[in-house]
């Protein structure tokens, strides 16, 4: 038996105490968690500093250190996001449909816990924390294998949680991070049928692409995010503009930032004039179309076709000049991942064409694509942004981490 056999193991016996827990229960132990985060967040933050050191050392980007970083604030958002979880109501037992048939039996489709929930993640502790809680909250045990340039913030993260689960009477087990992060690991987690119920992936392209296409566990697919905002002939130009600036600038290195400006011809040199200025204050890189660069100049680099399906994580952004709403579309089918896509308009029927067409799991009407986030869509913290079809899409928060049971009385029928 591996190493992750034993945990995935562990975290199944866990699984069964914790799936019979009550709401009551899951509640204290999920509040003791945010306690705990609060009470040892010096503790945590020590151990970031060193992940934060040897990422330097590494020449990781500082647009991938901001993701990997806690501070104090971020500690205590980190806490806070925990107990917004305690609060929404609990998916396990509710009542998804039935009745009785003709016959008389009754019957009840009911939400259960999946099990096992296994997730590969990479720089982001605070996913540690979001995943434990919302598998916890849901009756789900968690083996958690997130990055090495992670690595000491996530085992100080889930030091704290397993001890603040186990003081209020639960397996620490429930919650079980792998502390080797070799790609051996990942490995045998994405074979480990029959211990872990479903692996999410949460990262880069490369790491999304490699478990679902060497999984045999089942895989929920969350995306990769190169989301596109597309200004509209009738677009409001200072909206425009606030809203390009929100998607690409608040915090480029997360998947519901903007990767690329598409723009209709008619609103091209108001927007890019516009928006120039605001973009240079953020050292933002525009790789654009021969068109763009007529516009703002020679200085602004050609794009490629690279450029146009690259999700950056950086200070870059590709911009392309099109004839029509309907290109936009087309050209957002071509390179969009299905993520979260934006039309700034006042057309109403432009408005309507565009959600209707695109396939995303998010489109937005004149709103950035920022607001693709568990909390922000009520459902408190999220677990991943799923971009599949199947099961989940889009933020996925407690009830998507449950399934159904169908739980049928009867009075002697037979057939």
């Amino acid at each position: 038996m591996n190493e992750i056999e034993k945990l995935a193991a562990a975290a199944k016996k866990a699984s069964v105490v914790l799936s019979a827990s009550g709401t009551m229960l899951r509640n204290k132990a999920v509040a003791a968690i945010a306690d705990e985060i609060e009470k040892n967040s010096a503790e945590i933050i020590a151990a970031n500093e060193l992940d934060i050191a040897a990422a330097r050392e590494n020449g990781i980007s500082e647009s991938l250190i901001d993701r990997l970083s806690l501070s104090e604030k971020r500690i205590y958002a980190i806490a806070e996001a925990v107990r917004d979880v305690c609060r929404l109501e609990d998916p396990i037992g509710k009542l998804d449909g039935g009745g009785v048939r003709p016959n008389g039996l009754q019957i009840r489709k009911v939400r259960v816990p999946l099990g096992v929930v296994g997730m590969i993640y990479e720089a982001r502790p605070n996913v540690t924390a979001d995943a434990a809680v919302l598998c916890l909250k849901s009756g789900n045990a968690c083996v958690l294998r997130g990055g090495k340039e992670a690595i000491r913030s996530n085992i100080a993260i889930a030091k704290t949680m397993r001890a603040a689960i186990s003081s209020v009477g639960l397996p620490e087990d429930c919650i079980t991070l792998v502390e080797d992060t070799s790609r051996q690991t990942a490995t045998d987690m994405m074979k480990a049928n029959g211990l872990i119920d479903v692996l999410i992936p949460r990262g880069g392209a490369g790491l999304i692409r490699s478990v679902v296409q060497n999984a045999t566990v089942p895989v929920i697919e969350t995306g990769t995010g190169n989301c596109h905002i597309y200004v509209d002939a009738t677009a409001d130009i200072d909206m425009a503009v606030r809203i390009a600036v929100n998607a690409k600038c608040s915090r480029p290195s997360v998947c519901n930032a903007a990767e690329s400006f598409l723009i209709h011809k008619d609103a091209a040199e108001a927007f890019l004039k516009a928006v120039k200025s605001p973009l240079d204050r953020y050292q933002v890189e525009i790789r654009g179309c021969s068109r763009t660069r007529e516009i703002l100049g020679d200085e602004i680099r050609k794009a490629t076709e690279e450029d146009y399906a690259t999700e950056f994580l950086d200070y870059k952004v590709s911009v392309l000049i099109v004839d029509s709403i309907e290109e936009a579309m087309e050209h957002i089918a071509e390179y969009g991942t299905k993520h979260s896509e934006c039309i700034v308009t006042e057309s109403y029927k432009n408005a309507m064409l565009f959600t209707e067409r695109v396939d995303a799991a998010a489109v937005y009407v004149n709103a950035s694509t920022r607001f693709t986030d568990g909390g922000e869509f009520g459902l408190g913290a999220e677990i991943g942004i799923s971009t599949q079809k199947l099961h989940a899409r889009g933020p996925m928060g407690l009830e998507h981490l449950t399934t159904v049971k169908y739980i049928v009385t009867g009075e002697g029928q037979t057939r």
